[in-house]
């Protein structure tokens, strides 16, 4: 019993040590430069005043059983996904707000950034190209 308790937390911790830093990324036609975490906490969680008067931009997500997706939460808001998970649920059944639209892969959350000026994601670092640009980096320490 004992010896399935500590694999169980050391597969839970496995994905902190082996992914890369996570970038937050726009579209460099957005004009934003940077964001706080407490904006990019905003954005995804449904909260989006909106950075620069009258631009609000459009959320794109991991898709829900992602391990670079438990991290950005984890990272950002301190919870876990299936809280997460659990807080879209209630707002989507309420029908106050909808989540944020998902996209397969890194490969594709790159894509759909770079195609919509309003888009903003996150992916690992090792994916990032000249075509969308960084505005909040979750390192691995954090």
């Amino acid at each position: 019993m004992r010896y399935q308790i500590v694999i169980t937390v050391l597969i839970i911790l496995l994905p902190v040590y082996v992914l890369a830093d996570i970038v937050v990324v726009v579209n460099p036609n957005s004009g934003i430069a940077e964001l706080t975490r407490h904006q990019i906490i905003d954005i995804y969680m449904g909260r989006n005043p909106g950075i620069k008067k009258g631009q609000v931009l459009q959320p794109f997500d991991h898709p829900l059983n992602s391990v670079v997706r438990a991290e950005f939460y984890y990272k950002t808001t301190g919870k876990p996904a299936s809280v997460i998970n659990a807080y879209w649920a209630r707002l989507l059944f309420t029908g106050r707000a909808s989540p944020p639209r998902l996209v397969e892969d890194n490969k594709a959350m790159l894509k759909t950034v770079r195609e919509n000026p309003a888009a903003i994601g996150y992916l690992e670092q090792k994916y990032l190209n000249e075509h969308v640009t960084v505005v909040y980096t979750l390192e691995n320490n954090e």
